[in-house]
């Protein structure tokens, strides 16, 4: 894997939220840092009044911006290894080949473009639904509460997020909340509701178990509700310092590539949130 956390800015407030945590982790990880902003031109066109020199003038700004951020990082950060990139495209598009190749790619949750009611913003939204590797979406960050959260489901993404989430925790030495939402059949009248949450809690124990043994230094916690997923993991994320999640849950199309939980908690989670989506898997 790469050695370098690649950071999506465009000197936006979320951007530069995003640019601290991700200088906050290149510094626990012993990482390099580069920081890309890329030029959409399509934003600044105007077809009947084309203006001369254009792209340069973007250009020439977004080397100052950059300079002023990397001065930022070097100020709270002493000794970190910073890079900047500047290229002109999709946003979208060059962030997630970047995903594939980085550590992981770290955004803000909105950028300076959009509507400013809008909770999670396009480019942050379609990389996170589309790279392959791991993308940390960065709306606000408060001070360290020594936990994590990841979200179990039954499906294969979940290992990944698994992966992530107590590799995350034993280098933080943060305990790790396991959290696993069900539902409850609306017309099971004749359920034994207890019955039901034991099997449940071995269904998680067993997904866990692996993890618990390649990680015996992490402290489990092992959360089981049958509130909606995405209510329990915003709810669990109050008190954590990032939430992991994998690229696809229950629920949606199944041609959506981000699936409908996941999709939710970025909207309305209170920390970051790594959306961890495993290298070489298709979308189908």
């Amino acid at each position: 894997m790469n050695d370098v956390i690649v950071v999506g800015t465009d000197g936006s407030p979320g951007a530069d939220a995003a640019l601290a945590w991700a200088a906050d982790d290149a510094a626990r990880k012993g990482l390099r840092l580069e920081l890309v902003h890329v030029i959409e031109r399509g934003t600044y066109d105007l077809p009947r009044y084309p203006i001369p020199g254009l792209l340069e003038t973007l250009g020439e700004a977004a080397e100052v911006m950059l300079e002023e951020k990397v001065q930022t990082v070097m100020a709270g950060w002493p000794g970190a290894e910073v890079a900047t990139r500047v290229v002109t495209g999709s946003a979208v598009a060059d962030l997630r080949v970047r995903a594939e190749s980085a550590a992981e790619l770290v955004v803000g949750s909105r950028g300076r473009g959009g509507f400013a009611s809008a909770l999670l913003g396009s480019v942050s939204l379609g990389v996170a639904g589309h790279a392959h590797g791991i993308v940390v979406v960065v709306r606000a960050v408060a001070a360290e509460r020594g936990q994590l959260v990841v979200g179990v489901d039954e499906t294969d993404s979940c290992e990944s997020a698994l992966a992530h989430a107590f590799a995350e925790a034993s280098l933080r030495r943060a305990a790790l909340r396991a959290l696993y939402a069900y539902a409850v059949p609306v017309h099971a009248v004749s359920l034994d509701l207890d019955r039901l949450q034991r099997v449940q809690y071995e269904f998680l124990r067993d997904r866990l178990a692996p993890w618990r043994a390649k990680h015996p230094e992490v402290d489990v916690i092992e959360d089981i509700t049958s509130v909606h997923p995405v209510a329990a993991i915003a709810e669990a994320s109050k008190d954590a310092d990032l939430v992991v999640v994998g690229n696809r849950g229950h629920g949606g199309m199944a041609s959506a590539v981000l699936g409908s939980v996941s999709h939710g908690v970025l909207h309305y989670a209170h920390c970051p949130v790594a959306v961890v989506r495993r290298r070489g898997a298709r979308d189908v």
